[in-house]
């Protein structure tokens, strides 16, 4: 995977920033001011002789926790997210922005993810500060709306028997042959064309098809983008290349067993069993990697800032019904209120099972790091549908 780093000249840089956030700020999340102190999660690492640090900037509290561990005591961190914000709504606060544009190295998610920080990230790259995105460094898995491209052959019907005929690519396009115009009269294909939220209906929302940036549910491809990252930090002021490959073999080491220690836990579940329903679009990548089949949403979205349509939740009910589901996966970072009312509508039980997605957990939560949250999930979902 190429390592991507925009190194342009520095000039003028604060006052296009200030700019920028002023307008970002105002549609962000309400707690985004008082989050300052929370954002600023620097590693406490020893100041070498000279005195000089180099200083990189992740986004998200995710990454940010992969690269604190990856770097160790070579470079100062500080993470703009705090826990429990939702990446897709959140903006940065002018000091924040601030500590992006001045930077050694600003560290993003990358394919669009940070929706309320896209425009402030391509200006600080433009400004002269480098910037490597994780989702560059990665094979990407295209989304398509209902579902993701990569999957529809690998769970045919052959590898899901019990399933039925309702795994077939031809019935799970749109999910037209299980609600059929006479199971479901008033949702019509002139209906659901009406309903369903199209390119047009979300341009606003940055992504609803396109490339899902929720990579780090897959840790072989943190991994890689990991590897790829080292080199961009070896460069900086201050830094120790031995010490940082050092680092990064451990985490990478560390990475490993993860991958391996999910694959164990996640063994439990059979293989008719090994089925999703998310609250948005984003185990696209944990479904690849550890073959399963996301088969439906809440939000059938890749960002939460979607709204689902009285048919997209009607076609959910019927996914859910038909294949046997006993579980929706909620998230930390939104409600779960209309998880829990589909789930009470749906004809038999069904638990709706909370999962650390797109923020790391409290103290004590037992998600505190990227591994704990990638290890707390596997297991809760093997425990929800073993």
């Amino acid at each position: 995977m190429g390592r991507v780093l925009n190194t342009i000249r520095k000039s003028g840089r604060l006052l296009s920033v200030a700019v920028l956030v002023t307008a970002a700020a105002a549609c962000g999340s309400d707690d985004t001011e008082g989050s300052d102190s929370a954002a600023a999660n620097s590693s406490e690492a020893s100041t070498d002789a000279s005195g000089e640090r180099a200083q990189i900037v992740v986004t998200t509290n995710i990454l940010g926790d992969v690269v604190t561990a990856a770097v160790g005591d070579q470079a100062d961190v500080e993470v703009i997210m705090p826990l429990g914000s939702d990446p897709h709504d959140f903006a940065p606060s002018a000091r924040q922005a601030e500590s992006m544009e001045n930077a050694d190295l600003l560290i993003v998610n990358g394919a669009g993810f940070e929706e309320g920080m896209l425009d402030i990230i391509e200006n600080v790259s433009d400004s002269g500060t480098e910037v490597f995105s994780f989702a560059e460094q990665i094979d990407l898995i295209e989304f398509t709306g209902e579902h993701h491209d990569e999957h529809g052959d690998e769970h045919s019907d052959e590898e899901h028997d019990d399933h039925g005929d309702e795994h077939s690519d031809e019935e799970h396009d749109e999910h037209g042959d299980e609600h059929s115009d006479e199971e479901h009269d008033e949702h019509s294909d002139e209906e659901h064309d009406d309903d369903k939220h199209s390119d047009d209906d979300h341009d606003d929302h940055g992504h609803e098809d396109g490339d899902d940036p929720h990579i780090w549910t897959d840790p072989t491809r943190i991994m890689t983008a990991v590897e790829s990252l080292e080199p961009a930090i070896a460069g900086l002021a201050g830094v120790d290349g031995d010490a940082l490959a050092s680092s990064f073999d451990v985490y990478l080491a560390e990475l490993a067993a993860l991958d391996s220690a999910m694959e164990d836990a996640l063994a439990t579940v059979p293989e008719d069993g090994r089925v999703l329903v998310t609250n948005h679009a984003v185990f696209g990548y944990f479904a690849e990697r550890f073959d399963f089949e996301v088969v439906g949403a809440v939000v059938p979205s890749l960002t939460t800032n979607a709204e689902p349509s009285a048919s997209d939740i009607d076609d959910l009910v019927g996914v859910i019904e038909d294949e046997g589901i006993d579980a929706i996966f909620g998230e930390t970072t939104r409600s779960t209120n209309l998880a829990a009312a589909i789930a009470e509508e749906v004809d038999g039980d069904i638990e709706v099972v909370v999962l650390f997605s797109e923020s790391l957990g409290e103290e004590g939560s037992g998600a505190e790091t990227y591994i704990g949250m990638m290890q707390s999930n596997a297991e809760l979902i093997a425990g929800a549908l073993s």
